[in-house]
């Protein structure tokens, strides 16, 4: 039962940091009622392989998720999930994709039917830059699970960094369909009206019925915020962050974000430098903190950068955003290091290194998963550069592939 339970609180759509902390509690409640419970241990593992990739990229967290992955095997060699499990300590804990694509394999040998191998497979090529491999393999693990709606969202979000908006719609419809009181596909709609078309009118539609007071991690607070930030609704923005109690707000990386720093960007884009400046501090001092408890992790080192590019310290913000985009180059990872590459053009943006903005720009509205123009038109990040002429060339440039 206590294992159920676990496996229940692991594989939720919407899962956040606290179900992963039940999970993780009730996989070692159930290894302290039998030690030699090896599924149980390779369970314990995966949900702390995701609590590294999504939320606490910490050495100690890594370290046990690998531990507990080779303590299920040693207690059962051939158990499939036991591989499953190595496989994503050396994906998320290693960047090891060609590890981890060994033990997957071992695991899709042994369990031909089982979808979860067929998209840690996918996940993995992606981040290669296979993405015709890992669409593919994402579709295999959707048909086989086709109720299951994160591997649906993920097969979406190849759709959108392939720029194949529609039959991401499709497949975020097909999400919704299968879990319809999950947050996630109704965000990532949202997410999807945007990229795509700028359309700020069908985003807020799909927030518009999520209660922002069962909002515990912030997602949902992040999300209505920067809609309504992009709609230039300042002090509606603000309302709705006044209403969450916590300090730091939980959104897609691994770099949770300060409600001080969206405080102090809505006061920017107001005008109100003073207010801005001290809530910019205060969000490079909970910054520094992330930081200190995972100082190799890109995306904190690029929200850091941003940080210290809004309070002004040029040189120190562009140095960073570089380290981030050195600790994960597009090269290394074609899924998320475009990401990483964005927050340093917005680093060169608010730092008037507008020709070095302009660059990353150009080559991130060419790459899967980087820039799209109608998201262009409305982010606030790029306010420093829509006076130049050459910004508004770039739009026309590539306004035909949206």
């Amino acid at each position: 039962m206590l294992f159920i339970q676990a496996h229940d609180y692991a594989n939720r759509p919407d899962h956040g940091r606290d179900e992963l902390l039940k999970a993780e509690k009730l996989f070692e409640q159930a290894i302290k009622l039998d030690p030699k419970f090896a599924a149980a241990f390779a369970g314990l593992s995966m949900v702390q392989s995701g609590m590294y990739h999504e939320s606490d990229p910490t050495a100690a967290r890594r370290e046990k998720a690998r531990r507990n992955a080779e303590e299920s095997l040693r207690l059962e060699p051939n158990l499939p999930e036991g591989h499953l499990a190595l496989g994503f300590s050396f994906y998320y804990g290693d960047r090891d994709y060609e590890r981890a694509l060994a033990e997957f394999e071992i695991a899709k040998r042994d369990l031909p039917n089982e979808a979860e191998a067929y998209m840690a497979i996918g996940a993995i090529q992606r981040r290669q830059g296979k993405w015709s491999e890992s669409t593919a393999n994402l579709e295999k693990a959707a048909a086989l699970d086709p109720k299951n709606a994160t591997i649906l969202d993920q097969l979406a979000l190849n759709y959108i960094a392939l720029r194949n908006f529609d039959s991401a719609d499709k497949t975020f419809d097909r999400a919704v369909a299968a879990a319809p009181q999950a947050f996630g596909p109704l965000a990532f709609k949202a997410y999807l009206a945007i990229l795509s078309k700028g359309d700020l009118s069908v985003a807020e539609k799909q927030l518009s019925s999520i209660a922002v007071e069962s909002d515990p991690n912030g997602t949902v607070t992040w999300m209505r915020c920067w809609l309504l930030m992009l709609q230039r609704k300042l002090p509606e923005a603000l309302a709705v962050l006044e209403k969450f109690p916590g300090e730091i707000l939980a959104i897609e990386t691994t770099a949770p974000w300060p409600k001080a720093l969206f405080e102090g960007i809505i006061h920017w884009l107001q005008g109100d430098k003073v207010k801005s400046q001290t809530e910019f501090e205060q969000a490079r001092i909970i910054s520094e903190k992330l930081l200190r408890e995972a100082p190799d992790d890109p995306a904190r080192n690029a929200q850091h950068g941003l940080i210290l590019a809004a309070l002004g310290r040029k040189q120190e913000a562009i140095t960073q955003g570089k380290r981030a985009v050195e600790l994960l180059p597009e090269s290394q990872d074609a899924m998320d290091g475009p990401k990483i590459t964005a927050s340093l053009a917005e680093i060169y943006a608010l730092t008037g290194e507008t020709d070095e903005a302009l660059r990353l720009i150009d080559h991130l509205l060419n790459v899967p998963n980087g820039l799209t123009v109608p998201a262009l038109k409305l982010d606030p990040a790029w306010d420093p550069l829509r006076k130049d002429p050459r910004f508004q060339a770039l739009i026309d440039k590539h306004a035909s592939k949206f």
